[in-house]
């Protein structure tokens, strides 16, 4: 039994424990019939040319796991930005962690998808929203919508902000021989109010684990949304990350995506602008070696007029590295005024590191500024020389260039501890240190 059948079974069963009563018992059923007339995506799809699923397709997932494995928070607290106070949502294989976790309704909701799911009170909140960005069309996304059923759940109401940040971690023990993972987040923002969400997927054995993980991000008039994913996993653990966010007027979004280990990992980052004085903002650093990957898809779609999109990727690929970056703008022909960049720079420090890149530009607008780039280099050999004739070792040298080359996606990282995490992690990627106070 491949896979594809083997989750076609698995929904049978998955069924049998749950309510089919609940209005989101259908829109699992008709998922499920989604990802079982496509299947998994393959390299013939323009959007998965250069990304490959066979390997994964032939590993004997278990999609349940089979009993809870508790972890002690010191074995796993370098992975919390324990600098600082965070509510925090954490899952052990899929299950939800009381011990490790702390939620909130103070004012705000920040609970789990479970709940939100099943009980009465959420209803008017899940019928209006969820399953409503997130594509009905995309077979990875519709195969995480018949699944789904734990995951983290904010609500924040009108003009507040919760008293801190929230973490989202997800831990693989490895209790199973071989793990698929299928976490659904349903975030919402309303009208003035703010968020700060920081979001990691962390293996903790050997063993081959899968995740494929759908978050749908809503802003309402006037909200701003920080979320950033930290994405530095072991060899063996895979990740497909889907995720979807509709904004309203004069909203503010920015999605972080630092990438720096996994055995695959394709990054799916889709921005609807409904609404005027939007501004969408979309940043990654990625820095790879070994036989990794990571695909980065990303899209904005400018709806309406007067919009603002900014898209910055820096990538930095050694040894058998393979990287992907396909940035796509639409701009709709009512969106006139709209400002869109879009860059992509890499380096290659390996003759064996590739990487494949497409800037896309749709235009059906006559008045607007957009602009798209793509450069793949490597190190300015000048510069290296300069900085060893004031008497930096190469090694440090060569390093020193490559954060420079990065730092600017740092800056707009909003969460000072965050970013002192994210340098200390550069500096251990490229394997020296770089001076900072850690």
């Amino acid at each position: 039994m491949d896979l594809k059948d083997k989750l076609i079974s698995s929904f049978m069963m998955f069924e049998n424990n749950i309510d089919i009563e609940h209005p989101v018992h259908d829109v699992r059923v008709d998922a499920m019939k989604n990802f079982e007339m496509k299947g998994f995506p393959s390299k013939k799809e323009e959007a998965w040319k250069y990304t490959s699923l066979n390997s994964l397709q032939k590993v004997d997932f278990s999609i349940f796991p089979k009993e809870v494995n508790a972890l002690e928070y010191k074995d796993v607290k370098k992975y919390f930005i324990h600098e600082i106070d965070t509510y925090k949502i954490v899952f052990i294989d899929g299950i939800y962690s009381s011990y490790l976790s702390e939620t909130t309704h103070d004012g705000v909701d920040i609970c789990l998808m479970s709940s939100a799911l099943t009980k009465p009170m959420y209803k008017p909140v899940i019928d209006v929203y969820f399953n409503k960005v997130a594509s009905k069309d995309e077979s990875l996304t519709t195969l995480n919508t018949a699944f789904s059923r734990e995951g983290a759940y904010i609500y924040i109401p009108k003009n507040k902000m919760p008293k801190k940040p929230v973490e989202i971690l997800h831990f693989a023990t490895g209790n199973e021989s071989t793990l698929m993972l299928q976490p659904r987040n349903l975030i919402i923002v309303e009208e003035n109010a703010e968020l700060q969400v920081i979001e990691r997927h962390q293996s903790l054995t050997s063993n081959e684990v899968l995740t494929n993980s759908v978050t749908e991000i809503f802003a309402a008039k006037n909200a701003i949304v920080d979320y950033y994913k930290v994405q530095n996993n072991v060899g063996s653990a895979s990740l497909i990350d889907n995720t979807y966010i509709d904004q309203k007027d004069k909203s503010v979004v920015k999605v972080h995506t630092f990438s720096f280990g996994g055995k695959l990992t394709r990054n799916n980052l889709n921005f609807y602008q409904n609404g005027e004085y939007i501004d969408s903002t979309m940043k990654g650093v990625t820095i790879l070696g070994e036989k990794q990957h990571v695909d980065h898809h990303t899209l904005v779609h400018h709806i309406e007029p007067n919009c603002e999109s900014h898209q910055d990727y820096k990538g930095i690929y050694g040894e058998n590295s393979t990287g992907v970056f396909n940035g796509k703008i639409i701009v709709e022909k009512l969106a006139q005024k709209t400002n869109a960049f879009q860059q992509n720079n890499n380096i290659l420090i390996s003759d064996k590191a590739t990487i494949n890149t497409k800037p896309q530009l749709e235009i059906f607008a006559d008045d607007v500024k957009c602009s798209h780039g793509c450069t793949i280099g490597q190190l300015d050999e000048e510069a290296l020389f300069y900085l060893q004739s004031r008497g930096i070792p190469k090694k440090e040298a060569r390093a020193l260039l490559m954060y420079a080359f990065a730092n600017n996606v740092l800056q707009s990282v909003r969460i000072p501890e965050l970013k002192t995490r994210i340098n200390k992690l550069i500096a251990n990627k490229l394997g020296v240190n770089l001076g900072f106070d850690l």
